[in-house]
C-alpha cells in the first residue's frame, strides 16, 4: 500500500467513527418535558390500561406564548415516554 492509500483509509475510519459517536450522542439525549407537558411534574398517577403497549397519542397545549403538540408512547410498565415535540405557532 502506498502512503496516500493508507492515509485515505485512516481518514475514512476516523470519519466513520466520528459519525457513529455523533449518532449515538444525539440519540442518547432525551426530550425533556416543558411546562404544559403531561410528564412535566413526573409521570401521571393514572395509567392508560386499555391502550396497547407501544401505541402513541398526541397532546396539544399552549405554553410560553406558543402552541405545541407532543407525541407520547406507552411503555411496557404503562408509563409515558415523550418522543416528539413540535411548535405549532406563536399564537
Amino acid at each position: 500500500m502506498t502512503v496516500t492509500t493508507r492515509t485515505a483509509i485512516a481518514a475514512a475510519i476516523l470519519l466513520a467513527g466520528l459519525a457513529v459517536q455523533t449518532a449515538l450522542a444525539t440519540k442518547a439525549r432525551a426530550l425533556e418535558p416543558i411546562p404544559g407537558s403531561i410528564t412535566f411534574q413526573g409521570q401521571p398517577t393514572t395509567k392508560l390500561l386499555k391502550s396497547p403497549v407501544g401505541s402513541t397519542f398526541a397532546h396539544r397545549f399552549y405554553a410560553d406564548g406558543a402552541h405545541y403538540e407532543e407525541t407520547y408512547k406507552i411503555r411496557e410498565d404503562r408509563s409515558l415516554e415523550l418522543v416528539r415535540r413540535q411548535r405549532l405557532s406563536n399564537r
